[in-house]
């Protein structure tokens, strides 16, 4: 499911940026003004995201927990076969491994059905949240005079080098967070599972953190 969460990411991230440079591409000539953006982190750690995104972790938590049972009830079936299988008779045999073959079957069917839901749940989710975090970043650009951003995201991104005071990932961020009016998820308990929030990318000439 993290990869389903890294690719609605990619999808999405492309979509609200092809909007941003479209309604920045009509601002007034004038002198260059450029800043760069971690927009998968941005949207990734918005409040909105995080409580959403936990939201529909809970919702596949049965499912999980369902798959995880079958798979144990696969693997104690198997188990047992081999350690029996010599008492056994043929048929015995032959119908228990059938048995196995078909839990595994719908194992298999069951996961990919549950993986195909959250992605797609997930790209909802993602794209519904990035389109809005795209506005805040227009409205951002425009009120700070800046005629071109440019995602630092990707590791294939162009950026070579970029100066710390032109990444405006955390500007943007909390200018959401202040708009959406959502407040930050509690902190969770020691142990606990941490949420897959996006951090900037590790881009060595991006200069985003």
């Amino acid at each position: 499911m993290k990869r389903s969460l890294a690719l609605a990411m990619i999808l999405a991230s492309g979509f609200a940026l092809n909007a941003v440079a479209q309604t920045s591409a009509a601002a007034p000539a004038g002198p260059t003004k450029i800043a760069v953006i971690a927009f998968q982190a941005a949207v990734g750690q918005t409040n909105e995201f995080q409580r959403n995104f936990a939201d529909l972790q809970k919702k596949f938590t049965p499912k999980r927990d369902e798959l995880k049972t079958l798979s144990d009830e696969v693997d104690n079936l198997q188990k047992q076969l081999q350690a029996q299988g010599e008492k056994l008779s043929d048929a015995e045999r032959a119908s228990r491994a059938r048995t196995i073959d078909e839990k595994k079957k719908q194992l298999q069917r069951s996961g990919e059905d549950a993986q195909n839901d959250f992605q797609q749940e997930m790209q909802g989710l993602y794209g519904g949240v990035a389109s809005k975090v795209g506005e805040v970043l227009s409205s951002y650009a425009q009120q700070q005079g800046y005629t071109l951003v440019l995602d630092v995201s990707e590791q294939q991104s162009p950026v070579l080098y970029a100066n710390e005071t032109t990444n405006i990932t955390k500007a943007v961020l909390d200018a959401y967070n202040v708009k959406s009016g959502i407040p930050a998820p509690a902190a969770q308990p020691a142990g606990a599972t941490a949420r897959p929030a996006a951090r900037p990318a590790a881009h060595p000439a991006s200069g985003a953190h």
